[in-house]
């Protein structure tokens, strides 16, 4: 199946399902000679993993990642870091009154109809669970990367938005409540209206806000590979994401020209950053900062009419455990996908001039 490598250079290439026995990975094009700080890849991990809080999937996972390959005495070595996590606590009965029914709003249907052979346990391949290997590879691409920082954070749930500037938060706050949101009077009310939402058997959605700092100048490739796209797509495969946007985003569209130009300094820096820190598809030094939609997770522990296989009418009601509200988990995923976008264009950067 084609679609499981994110990449060019710094490519990272994932394996496995929900319920399989383990999920994993195959990083290639990590520069050798790296030092490696396991635990703050385990501590990414740690962030993703289900049954943290009370507001997220109760699934006991310890998500332990074993390198297999392409690190010696705590250093990479340039080969392919080869990497897995055994799925320990799967309750693939929980899947079987759907075996031969599509969930709405699932990749149910799609994936039968385009395979015609469907792991329906936990979603299979389409499950949120693969985006585990992603975090692993983020976090060996923000060790790479650096001085370069990304930090994500819940900005909305619901209608619920925080309307502050990421210049006017405290980062600090952000790990500190189940919800990561860096206001925590609202991080309180967010929680509580997820709690709230999942004793009706219902879901919500919400929004990630992530920042880039310390962005050198040129990272980007001309015509189709434009910084921004990069990183919109990225977002865009994660699961449940239905929307990307950076700078000023959808508001820009209310604001005059001569409001919006970003005006520049004579250091080169620009006093304005409607730009995002992207111009003409590269970066330009600026901070780089984008918003991430995510709907309401589709499994409702709700009666829902559906179809089944013979395309007659059923009826279907999640069981087991699931997210009430994918944002709180979704925060390393995206700080990973960023990770993977630099790295990527770090090293594509290498070759573009003498």
């Amino acid at each position: 199946m084609a679609g499981n490598s994110f990449g060019k250079l710094f490519r990272l290439t994932t394996f496995g399902e929900s319920h399989g026995k383990a999920i994993g990975g195959i990083i290639d094009g990590c520069p050798a000679n790296l030092e490696l700080d396991f635990e703050k890849i385990q501590l990414d991990l740690d962030r993703r993993k289900p049954g943290q809080s009370a507001i997220v999937t109760q699934r006991k996972e310890s998500d332990i990642v074993e390198f297999l390959s392409g690190i010696f005495e705590g250093k990479t070595t340039g080969t392919p870091i080869g990497f897995q996590i055994p799925n320990a606590d799967q309750k693939s009965r929980d899947y079987d009154h759907i075996k031969d029914k599509f969930r709405p709003s699932h990749a149910d249907f799609t994936y039968d109809k385009k395979y015609g052979n469907r792991d329906y346990r936990g979603g299979g391949r389409s499950s949120a669970r693969e985006t585990a290997c992603r975090v692993v590879a983020g976090a060996v691409a923000k060790q790479f990367i650096r001085p370069m920082k990304i930090t994500a954070f819940t900005s909305a749930v619901g209608e619920l938005k925080l309307n502050k500037s990421y210049k006017d938060i405290n980062f600090s706050n952000i790990e500190t409540n189940p919800v990561r949101c860096p206001d925590l009077e609202l991080a309180n009310e967010m929680e509580a209206y997820i709690k709230s939402v999942r004793k009706q058997g219902d879901t919500i959605g919400g929004v990630v806000t992530c920042v880039i700092q310390n962005v050198p100048v040129g990272l980007g490739e001309p015509v189709f590979d434009k910084l921004h796209a990069e990183l919109g797509k990225a977002m865009l495969s994660i699961n449940a994401v239905k929307g990307f946007e950076y700078g000023s985003g959808f508001e820009g569209t209310q604001i005059l020209g001569s409001k919006h130009n970003d005006a520049f300094s004579e250091d080169g820096k620009t006093k304005t950053n409607f730009s995002g820190g992207i111009q003409g598809g590269i970066s330009n030094g600026m901070d780089i900062y984008f918003n991430v939609a995510f709907k309401p997770v589709a499994t409702l522990i709700q009666d829902q009419e559906s179809i089944d296989k013979d395309h007659q009418k059923v009826t279907v009601k999640g069981k087991g455990r699931h997210d009430p509200c994918v944002v709180p988990r979704a925060i390393p995923i995206v700080e990973a996908m960023a990770a993977l976008v630099m790295a990527d264009h770090l090293l594509l950067n290498k070759t573009s001039k003498i």
